[in-house]
């Protein structure tokens, strides 16, 4: 385990002893943070709490969230420096953020972005198109491979995991935030061309769906997002309205469908 990922502190571990509740020391590995400076051209523009881990690719995958690039091409530089925790782009000539959108911070917790979609990057976020048609059974058996393979959630804890699958091409990132687990993905497929698989893949999420991350789904054009927990209302109306086949408390041979049960065999 990399040990940027997590720090080793003494702490008091509470056991029984007979009919006596006791204190005694031990060592306690923690899920560790930074606080990840994203800079455009100079100019700081988020500031994001994460594991320090895939930090080129989750800012990346979070200025494409935001509708700032659209792929690769977008970038005309990038560097991460370990010393200040900050990833420093320039944009591609041509490429620009808008005045109005100032710097914010976004902690481990999600809704703290933009309204559920940003109006001014509206026409980057679309209904996902029918394209292929899913087996319900794959669905249940990816679910249950993939919640055997969060390695810092079983050595540590504190993480979420997602995962991006598709026979030519997956990805599976751990994360303090879910948020962060997404944009670190759409990174990654975005640095590798990647990006033309998503509209025949699936993503599977450990946790809550909120409407923060269904945003991301339906910024990346994934057709299928599968939850091991619930979605909120706002996830679920606009996965109806952008077409997303959404689906919820799937363990074991269980679940339920939100939206999208057209795309489903």
């Amino acid at each position: 385990m990399d040990d940027k990922l997590y720090g080793a502190f003494t702490v008091k571990e509470i056991f029984s002893d007979g009919d006596a509740v006791k204190l005694r020391d031990v060592e306690k590995d923690v899920i560790g943070e930074i606080s990840l400076k994203i800079y455009i051209n100079g100019t700081e523009y988020a500031s994001l709490l994460c594991l320090n881990q895939l930090t080129e690719e989750l800012a990346i995958g979070f200025l494409y969230s935001e509708g700032v690039i659209d792929t690769f091409k977008d970038i005309a530089a990038i560097n991460y420096n370990e010393r200040l925790f900050a990833v420093m782009i320039d944009l591609a000539p041509g490429k620009s953020v808008d005045k109005c959108e100032s710097l914010r911070s976004v902690t481990s917790g999600c809704g703290k972005c933009f309204t559920y979609i940003n109006p001014l990057k509206h026409d980057k976020f679309l209904p996902v198109p029918d394209q292929d048609k899913f087996s319900l059974s794959n669905i249940l058996q990816a679910m249950k491979e993939f919640e055997r393979r969060s390695e810092i959630y079983k050595e540590i804890g504190g993480v979420h995991s997602v995962l991006f699958y598709h026979e030519q091409f997956s990805v599976f990132n751990e994360d303090i935030g879910r948020h962060n687990c997404f944009d670190k993905i759409a990174g990654v497929l975005i640095r590798n061309d990647k990006m033309n698989l998503v509209r025949d893949g699936m993503m599977f999420v450990s946790g809550r769906v909120s409407s923060e991350i269904i945003t991301k789904v339906i910024r990346m054009g994934v057709p299928i997002l599968v939850s091991r927990s619930t979605p909120t209302a706002a996830a679920v109306n606009l996965a109806r309205e952008y077409n997303v086949t959404l689906l919820g408390y799937v363990r074991g041979k269980s679940g339920f469908v939100y939206s999208g049960e057209n795309r489903l065999i």
